[in-house]
């Protein structure tokens, strides 16, 4: 099976990217960090239109199966992953036809974060947004990284979510 993994972080050598490189080369993945496209804010206008968005979704319709990584920012996703989840919106009003092509595409996110437990709340965000669009809900991973992230300390559950997934 194919995999991209798509890094939304405000930092693109920090934890959640540690674990998502991890992750990336053990499922022999495409690794994405979505720090290196310029991805505007949602605009009504779609004044936008010109920007990466619809060209990044173009190349991650080619993979069965994508993975959003992003650390927990205040129980929710980063801010560079919200735009690019804000955006969307354009596949459902000028990219009609792209959006219905991730319709079966399945999905899994893996995050970091300083509690010791993934808040409930962060889950809702990703499953509404994947259940409204057609794409399939697969899992999630979570490292506790209270201080660095430890490969060492998380890897068993590390390689349970890896071993999900395919």
């Amino acid at each position: 099976m194919k995999f991209a993994v798509v890094l939304g972080s405000s930092r693109s050598n920090g934890n959640t990217s540690q674990l998502s490189q991890y992750i990336s080369e053990r499922l022999d993945a495409k690794f994405i960090d979505l720090n290196q496209f310029s991805i505007s804010a949602f605009d009504y206008e779609h004044r936008n239109i010109g920007d990466d968005f619809a060209r990044l979704i173009e190349s991650l319709v080619q993979y069965p199966h994508i993975i959003f990584a992003t650390p927990v920012y205040w129980y929710s996703m980063s801010s560079q992953m919200k735009v690019f989840f804000d955006r969307f919106t354009d596949l459902l009003t000028v990219h009609k036809d792209l959006g219905r092509s991730l319709r079966g595409i399945k999905c899994s996110v893996i995050s970091t974060g300083t509690d010791e437990k993934l808040p409930a709340c962060f889950l809702d965000q990703f499953k509404l947004t994947f259940e409204y669009l057609g794409l399939d809900f697969v899992g999630c991973h979570y490292s506790p990284c209270p201080e660095a992230f430890l490969l060492h300390s998380n890897k068993d559950q590390i390689e349970g979510f890896i071993h999900n997934v395919v």
